[in-house]
């Protein structure tokens, strides 16, 4: 009964959330002149100051639930408040994950002026990561405390695909922060699955998909965080040098392996004692290698994507508008009747668009090479890191990937007679 009520909910989200797209955008007529908003109203000051308050106290909240109170139940009714005020309420926005957007192209544009609220949950999230590992995954972020959520019958996904997968949030963070560079797209909040759902319309596609996402979370745990989320990689690398991080157990390790099947991200890493039959030459000659294949990798990956320059400008509306003109494409010049009107009333020359063509292909043709290294290098990374092998003597949690769920407190019998349960 209970899986039959979250699918009926979730397709009645799906069906109101498409429910505008299916009648026709109103349509402006000429002598319309769009509002100039001089400064925000105090109100929305006001709620700015209010939600930073509350992200602040919410993540303050989880990194003490999880690291003293040990508390999986606090970390579950913090989850739901994240999900009504940080999702339903505030409409998903502005996010951390789309937060990216917003600090890359201010860093870019010297005329765009960011705001505050994005420079706070962009920043407050990492700071709490380095000193406390991911808290704000633990119960905080309410795309990810919706998918918690829905954590029913957890399957483990096989290492290798797991592997594969999780390069997708490195492409996803590289394209995101190329197109927000050059003033393309904001890709990520273009494509989040989950703010329709949040707001309740939005285009049926992504809410189809965001749908989708929840209920195969159902059997695979958090996947838009695990192998989506291009905020993740960031939250990955503060984690790892974090202060303070979950232990599964304070006191000593009996090596029972409740907490390796009570994590449904497979973010325990088991016990390695070091031991090994392959010769230590072996190991050094294959460490050299890869070393040496680091920087081919980087050099092979950025001319690849960079070769991908027109294809990516593409999505830029002054290269679509560009092509259209210099095709005479007039049923697409229709379509984007605003830039033509535009375009004729500003006295810009075709020249001077394509000039500006010229300048955003050879921004794509750098960007792509920088994203193309990106991800050759993080693809070497991942190679040495497998082929390393670190002696562990106590199963504890992957400082990287632990979401600090709180999850294997509860399954960790030294744990629980420690605080008493």
């Amino acid at each position: 009964m209970r899986i039959l009520a979250v699918i009926f909910l979730l397709l009645a989200l799906a069906l109101n959330a498409g429910a505008e797209n299916r009648f026709p955008k109103p349509q402006f007529e000429q002598g319309y002149t769009v509002p100039v908003v001089a400064a925000p109203d105090a109100r929305s000051v006001d709620l700015e100051r209010l939600d930073f308050a509350v992200l602040f106290l919410s993540l303050t909240l989880a990194s003490w639930l999880v690291l003293k109170q040990r508390s999986r139940r606090g970390v579950f009714l913090l989850s739901i408040f994240s999900v009504v005020y940080f999702g339903f309420w505030r409409k998903g926005c502005i996010c951390s994950i789309g937060a990216i957007q917003n600090v890359t192209l201010w860093l870019m544009d010297s005329q765009y002026a960011i705001p505050v609220s994005a420079v706070a949950f962009f920043i407050l999230p990492l700071v709490f990561a380095l000193v406390f590992g991911r808290v704000f995954c633990a119960a905080v972020c309410p795309l990810g405390a919706i998918q918690d959520l829905m954590v029913l019958f957890p399957v483990r996904v096989p290492r290798s695909i797991a592997l594969v997968l999780g390069f997708i949030p490195y492409i996803y963070l590289g394209l995101g922060v190329l197109f927000a560079a050059v003033g393309a797209s904001f890709l990520i909040c273009r494509f989040d699955p989950f703010v329709p759902l949040f707001r309740l319309n939005g285009d049926f596609s992504i809410v189809l998909f965001g749908i989708a996402l929840l209920l195969a979370g159902m059997f695979i745990a958090r996947p838009y965080c695990r192998f989506i989320c291009p905020f993740s990689v960031l939250l990955n690398w503060m984690s790892r040098l974090s202060r303070w991080h979950v232990t599964i157990t304070p006191d000593e390790c009996v090596k029972c392996r409740l907490c390796e099947k009570s994590c449904p991200f497979d973010a325990i890493v088991v016990p390695d004692t070091g031991k090994t039959s392959e010769a230590r030459g072996t190991g050094i000659g294959r460490l050299k290698f890869l070393l040496l294949l680091l920087p081919v990798l980087v050099v092979t990956f950025g001319w690849m994507v960079s070769m991908l320059d027109i294809g990516m400008a593409r999505i830029h509306p002054s290269v679509q508008f560009a092509e259209a003109l210099q095709k005479n494409d007039q049923a697409k010049l229709r379509l984007m009747r605003l830039e033509m009107e535009a375009f004729e009333s500003g006295g810009a020359k075709k020249a001077e668009l394509y000039a500006q063509v010229g300048e955003l292909l050879k921004k794509f043709r750098t960007g792509g090479w920088l994203l193309g290294g990106f991800v050759g290098a993080v693809l070497g990374c991942s190679l040495i890191g497998v082929s390393m092998r670190m002696t562990r003597v106590f199963y504890e949690p992957d400082r990287g990937a632990c979401l600090s769920c709180a999850r294997c407190f509860g399954s960790c019998p030294v744990g629980r007679k420690r605080i008493g349960m």
